[in-house]
């Protein structure tokens, strides 16, 4: 079998990179892929851009290729699984029609309201007036989302009125585009966050290992959102029983509802879970797509064949699958950024030390890298997503810590405290 993966971040590379574990995958191609996935034996990257629809077909065409992945919401979200669909292909990845879970923070909310999935209480805006004159009637803090796709930096907690004020000014102002043209004001849950990555062809839904990522740029949860700046799994945050009510009371009404309204949903539907300190679940969002950096710590754990499972979704037959096998481990990533990251940050800088880092045992999946005259250079916020494991979370996180002090670029920053929650 070959395989596509659109997409060029280090969720792209792990995915890639688990396909060809599995013993039925030949090549894997990537668009537009990156440094990484350009150095991966059995891998090649295509010159074609994510939202070139037709190209995309073309080559999944002529290479008869078996499955075609879908990495990133932005292309879910525009329709890709649609097209390549109605081209003959095999595609993972939600309809558009599905992907609005994510593309549209208001209509998930309306769909959660709907199915009785527990999350915070909230409001939508389609002004900056009537936004602030609510917000100066609730208490604080207070969560305040972007509507639309934002690269995971549309979410501002704010624990000050002038801080709410402002991110609601930021967005109807225009700082994520067009997806600030609605804002989503919701109420501020306390506990611990965690990722629930599952699988369904619409029917059967299973959740996959859980995992807690840490979004925040600063050390001890601190500063501006990213899309991720590391992340661990299995976390003990999320216990069988927890896991248990997320399948029942979030997992399960969530596809129902969505059958309820006409959806065929196949792919990954990712429950971002507020865990509240009496262990109760209730949903911050949900997102159409595997997370990152949670693929790079989920997916070296899972000893089940990928291609076999998202076929199974693909094709709706995920209920004659036999139950998911794991590795008896623990994985630890840490996510290196280029300085400045989120806001502006250097491109272009030479990356050393790769070869050092994956003699200590780690995977370097590269997210934001390209590979130029036989170098690996920087070439996007979030670089390298460096994953261990271990026997124990503490093995793991030791490992990808003694990894990611052999790299070096200018500039590079990454967190030093990942998995601080429960150490």
């Amino acid at each position: 079998m070959k395989a596509l993966v659109l997409g060029g971040g280090g969720r792209e590379h792990a995915l890639a990179w688990k396909l060809l574990t599995s013993p039925h995958i030949e090549e894997v191609m990537c668009v537009p892929g990156n440094g990484g996935t350009a150095t991966l034996p059995g891998c090649r990257n295509l010159g074609l851009a994510l939202d070139d629809f037709e190209g995309i077909a073309r080559v999944a065409l002529v290479n008869n290729l078996s499955l075609v992945v879908v990495g990133p919401e932005q292309p879910l979200a525009d329709g890709i699984t649609d097209y390549l669909q109605q081209q003959g292909l095999t595609v993972f990845g939600p309809s558009k029609a599905g992907a609005q879970i994510e593309a549209s923070k208001a209509w998930a909310k309306a769909l959660m309201v709907e199915a009785g999935i527990p999350t915070a209480a909230s409001d939508v805006f389609t002004d900056a007036s009537s936004a602030i004159a609510y917000l100066q009637q609730q208490s604080l803090p207070i969560v305040i989302k972007a509507d639309g796709l934002a690269a995971g930096k549309g979410v501002t907690v704010a624990p000050t009125l002038e801080t709410a004020i402002a991110a609601v000014q930021d967005a109807f102002q225009g700082k994520f585009g067009a997806a600030g043209n609605q804002v989503v004001i919701e109420a501020f849950l306390t506990g611990q966050e965690a990722s629930v990555l599952a699988i369904t062809d619409g029917e059967t839904i299973i959740p996959l290992m859980p995992a807690q990522d840490h979004k925040q740029i600063g050390e001890g949860d601190t500063g501006p959102n990213t899309g991720g700046m590391g992340a661990y799994a299995p976390t003990p945050i999320v216990t069988p029983e927890i896991l248990d009510q997320v399948q029942e009371q979030i997992l399960e009404p969530a596809i129902a509802t969505l059958r309820q309204r006409g959806i065929d949903y196949r792919g990954i539907l990712y429950a971002g879970l507020m865990i509240s300190p009496t262990g109760e679940p209730s949903v911050i969002e949900f997102n159409c797509r595997f997370g990152d950096p949670e693929t790079q710590v989920v997916l070296p754990l899972l000893e089940t064949p990928l291609d076999e499972v998202l076929l199974a979704c693909a094709e709706s037959r995920l209920a004659d699958l036999p139950p998911l096998q794991w590795k008896p481990a623990s994985a630890a990533c840490v996510v290196a950024a280029a300085g400045g990251y989120p806001e502006q940050y250097a491109k272009g800088m030479t990356i050393s030390g790769l070869a050092a880092a994956a003699e200590q045992g780690a995977v370097v999946f590269h997210a934001g890298t390209q590979l130029s005259q036989g170098q690996v250079q920087a070439n996007g916020g979030r670089v390298l997503s460096v994953t261990a494991l271990g026997e124990t979370f503490e093995q793991a996180l030791e490992q990808a810590y003694a990894a990611i002090a052999e790299i070096q670029f200018d500039s590079m920053y990454y967190r030093r405290d990942i998995g601080f929650r429960v150490r």
